[in-house]
């Protein structure tokens, strides 16, 4: 798989960063002119992972957050990689939320982490070098 465009972010980890991420991924879709429906999973997918990130990686501190986009297979693929130095942690490791529960009747968290995997076609995980690396792929 080739890589045609790649594209790097660096960022603080913070809450008000997000639009700034939106912003850089949404970027990639508009060059494509990517459905309406695309853009919005990718936004919700984007929403879930940066703000864990920065909510749980750095616990009361700010780090940083990378985030590298690039266009694959003759841009017929979008694949966006997420990588912090943050506490080592595996979100696909986490159980399937039982979504047929009513809400009072779930536990907290584990719902993001289903989105995520529900919005995109290939989702993966590694920790390498000291770095959280967290990849998903989404057909355009």
């Amino acid at each position: 798989m080739d890589s045609q465009e790649s594209k790097k972010l660096v960022i603080e980890a913070t809450l008000d960063n997000l639009g700034k991420v939106n912003d850089f991924v949404e970027e990639f879709l508009e060059e494509r002119s990517c459905s309406s429906k695309v853009k919005l999973q990718m936004e919700l997918v984007v929403e879930e992972i940066f703000t864990n990130i920065a909510n749980y990686a750095y616990g009361d501190g700010i780090g940083k957050v990378t985030i590298e986009g690039s266009l694959e297979d003759n841009a017929a693929q979008f694949r966006l990689k997420f990588m912090d130095k943050g506490t080592p942690y595996n979100p696909l490791e986490q159980p399937e939320p039982d979504i047929t529960a009513g809400a009072d009747d779930r536990p907290v968290g584990g719902l993001g982490i289903f989105l995520v995997k529900k919005n995109v076609d290939d989702i993966t995980y590694q920790h390498e070098d000291g770095q959280n690396i967290l990849t998903v792929v989404k057909s355009l």
